[in-house]
């Protein structure tokens, strides 16, 4: 009797513990822990990474020639936007030609290679008169100002949306807002726009 029944359970072991086992599986996938999913990326927060005061920063091109120079009294880089931003901000860059442009603001913000430069307060750019050279004419000294002033350096072009005034030799503009490119010879003066030129030389 006991040796039937032994016999009957040993037919229905396999599947009771292929049963315990398929059971087992399940509780274990049930209650496994929830594999942590890796956090997406901390956006990088804007704090400064290093700073500097009192500086000079130089670059140059591959042949050596000074492009830019950027002084200020403090600088404190964002590594989040790769940008600069300077008080007392003095900025100098000379073109191809040699034609030298300063800009001189009470706060500045550059990315990394100066070719940007956004200038905040008592804003001033200043562009060096050229002389005339054999196919090209002379080139008057500029200057701009405002409280807000957008400098690209290497297009060699000057925005604002704020009043600005313009000096170009002796002849001065006003104009609630701008575009300057210098390399195409354009202004785009916007707003309400005042002009007093003055005239030229035997005249």
């Amino acid at each position: 009797m006991i040796r039937q029944a032994w016999d009957r359970f040993s037919l229905y072991l396999p599947v009771l513990l292929m049963g315990l086992l398929a059971l087992g599986t399940w509780w274990l996938v049930r209650n496994a822990p929830v594999p942590v999913s890796p956090q997406a990326e901390r956006k990088a927060n804007h704090q400064p990474d290093y700073f500097m005061t009192s500086f000079s920063l130089k670059s140059f091109d591959a042949t050596g020639r000074l492009q830019s120079e950027v002084q200020g009294d403090i600088a404190r880089h964002y590594p989040d936007t790769d940008t600069l931003e300077i008080d007392k901000a003095r900025i100098r860059s000379v073109s191809r030609e040699g034609q030298r442009t300063l800009a001189t603001a009470d706060r500045a913000l550059t990315n990394a290679d100066a070719s940007e430069v956004q200038l905040f307060g008592n804003a001033v750019v200043t562009r060096e008169p050229l002389p005339a050279r054999p196919g090209a004419p002379a080139k008057p000294r500029m200057e701009f100002r405002s409280e807000f002033l957008h400098a690209y350096t290497k297009t060699e072009r000057v925005r604002s949306d704020q009043p600005v005034i313009l000096i170009r030799g002796n002849d001065q503009f006003t104009a609630d807002g701008m575009d300057y490119d210098n390399l195409n010879q354009v202004m785009q003066l916007r707003g309400r726009v005042r002009g007093v030129l003055q005239p030229g030389p035997g005249k």
